[in-house]
């Protein structure tokens, strides 16, 4: 059995119906979507729960409903995993973004209870201090050098901040700042033969700009009960395994402000002997990163787990 780390991905891994096997099955994970929809004030399955072939509604990329449904999702999986005792040698843990909630509290950190209730508040928090001309973009096609040259050249043309908010692979970078400096960016994208994407979100997530709403949520997160982790968890804002509950607060109170430094990640789980990488969440996303962040690595295998038939294919 090979050493495993589960993944949990972020927003854009959303999906019409997602979840909805687990939850049709499983009591405790329909009572989860009970409870984001009660402390969210949002009919979640309404949104993302629909007839086959219909198409997404709009409401799936809104932040403040997105983050529970996500989240609840992950959870949904995780519980379905770890009722098949013995199935996983789980080693570790990790989660992009709105993920890493989800991987603490796999490792116990957090109480599911208390990740609910601390997502639901995340996502009206970013979606309301989301503000015109602010925005993100994905940069593919460029190696790290090229996008880091971009961004300082956009920034210093437009009088704009930008950063790079997200390391999502060595050849895939999310840049985050204002419109000026993101329609900079874009230009010198396309001269450098490389491809930006504008993201559907409010705001500049993962910036400084980001600072006034983090600033609240810290003291959401202060509130909330903090235990030791069982297996290590894999942060955004260092790319290092933890385990202490006090260092696993601080860096998930500064995870609003910082970069994800996914790439990292998934170079310190690999390095500390994970050889399996299991992604709980609707779609493929970070599984289809694993191999380009472990280039050359021949000993590691990935895996999505989106659905109870995946899971007991695992």
């Amino acid at each position: 059995m090979l050493p495993t780390a589960i993944l949990f991905p972020g927003q854009g891994s959303q999906e019409l119906n997602m979840g909805r096997d687990v939850a049709e099955a499983q009591s405790a994970a329909m009572d989860l979507w009970k409870l984001a929809e009660k402390l969210s004030g949002i009919r979640l399955r309404e949104i993302y729960w629909g007839d086959e072939g219909a198409a997404p509604a709009p409401e799936m990329s809104d932040t403040k409903a997105l983050q529970p449904a996500l989240t609840v999702v992950n959870l949904s999986l995780w519980l379905a995993v770890r009722g098949r005792a013995g199935a996983l040698q789980i080693m570790a843990a990790a989660g992009h973004s709105l993920g890493e909630f989800s991987a603490l509290a796999a490792a116990g950190v957090l109480s599911v209870e208390d990740t609910v209730k601390a997502v639901c508040e995340r996502g009206k928090l970013m979606a309301g201090a989301g503000k015109e001309g602010h925005g993100m973009a994905a940069v593919v096609k460029l190696p790290l050098s090229a996008v880091e040259a971009i961004v300082d050249m956009a920034a210093k043309t437009s009088g704009a901040f930008l950063r790079i908010a997200n390391h999502n692979s060595p050849a895939q970078y999310v840049l985050s700042g204002e419109r000026p400096a993101l329609d900079a960016a874009g230009a010198l994208v396309k001269e450098a033969k490389g491809r930006a994407v504008p993201l559907a979100v409010s705001g500049a997530f993962h910036s400084p700009l980001m600072s006034e709403p983090a600033n609240v949520f810290a003291s959401i997160l202060e509130g909330l009960r903090w235990s030791p982790a069982a297996f290590p968890v894999c942060m955004n804002v260092s790319g290092r395994l933890e385990r202490d509950p006090g260092i696993l607060k601080a860096m998930l109170t500064a995870q609003m402000t910082s970069s994800v430094l996914w790439t990292d990640t998934m170079q310190s789980l690999y390095a500390a002997g994970a050889r399996r990488f299991v992604e709980l969440g609707p779609k493929a996303v970070l599984t289809k990163l694993v191999g380009q962040n472990l280039e050359g690595v021949t000993d590691a295998i990935a895996q999505s787990a989106g659905s109870l038939e995946a899971i007991d294919g695992l």
